[in-house]
């Protein structure tokens, strides 16, 4: 998560309920309750030492469950203040689900996702395109998100960044921030066809590039279509 909002998040009300949804590799201390597949126990593996004492949430207020089940997670609707979301969406089979409870159980919320730019260049995370382990393209869309899903031909040339696109951009290029309020809008976006995704892509590569960093060698690719 961005410094810069996990400040803002800190400075919430001392009253206020926060939910951290996903937060199971980095929880938020801030918050009062988590909910995340992986268990309290096993939490931390991506962020600073657990400090107990630092933490709002406990065992008894950590649910583990899978969070795109169809079944409403296990708190009432708006029981929070605030939720956050971050880098948890792109993980997940079901993303527009888990959209759906952010906005039952909480008046208003944070989201971070991976920009396209970070998710379309090549070697971010080894020998292929984006993170390996990402489901989805996350795009802001008006005030609110739309997810496509990432194929696998996203490796083949011309249909990604090339290796360095991304080195030397700041932290807040890498991702996509939604501050939201009451609700958002979320969905979806399906491509029927060769040409209804080339076009999709030819474009969002092209506005990704134009953030990416400038790179001698290779080559920026270029779209083409196979």
């Amino acid at each position: 998560m961005l410094d810069s909002a996990a400040q803002r998040i800190a400075e919430l009300p001392d009253t206020a309920r926060v939910l951290d949804v996903g937060g199971w590799a980095a929880p938020m201390a801030r918050a009062d309750a988590v909910i995340d597949l992986f268990p309290y126990e096993t939490r931390g593996l991506y962020g600073p030492p657990v400090d107990p004492a630092a933490e709002r949430f406990t065992a008894a207020t950590w649910t583990q469950r899978d969070i795109c089940a169809s079944g409403p997670w296990p708190y009432a609707d708006d029981e929070f203040d605030f939720v956050v979301c971050s880098h948890t969406l792109e993980d997940v089979r079901d993303p527009v689900r888990v959209c759906e409870e952010l906005v039952r159980v909480a008046r208003a919320g944070y989201v971070e996702v991976p920009a396209p730019v970070h998710e379309l260049t090549y070697g971010v995370h080894g020998p292929w395109v984006g993170w390996s382990h990402h489901h989805w393209i996350s795009e802001l869309d008006g005030d609110g998100l739309r997810f496509t899903f990432k194929p696998h031909l996203l490796v083949e040339p011309g249909r990604h960044l090339p290796a360095g696109s991304c080195a030397g951009l700041a932290p807040e290029d890498l991702v996509l921030e939604l501050w939201w309020e009451g609700s958002f809008a979320f969905g979806e976006q399906v491509l029927v066809g060769a040409e209804e995704f080339d076009g999709w892509l030819g474009g969002l590569l092209a506005r990704a590039g134009e953030r990416a960093t400038p790179v001698a060698s290779p080559r920026r690719a270029r779209w083409r279509r196979p």
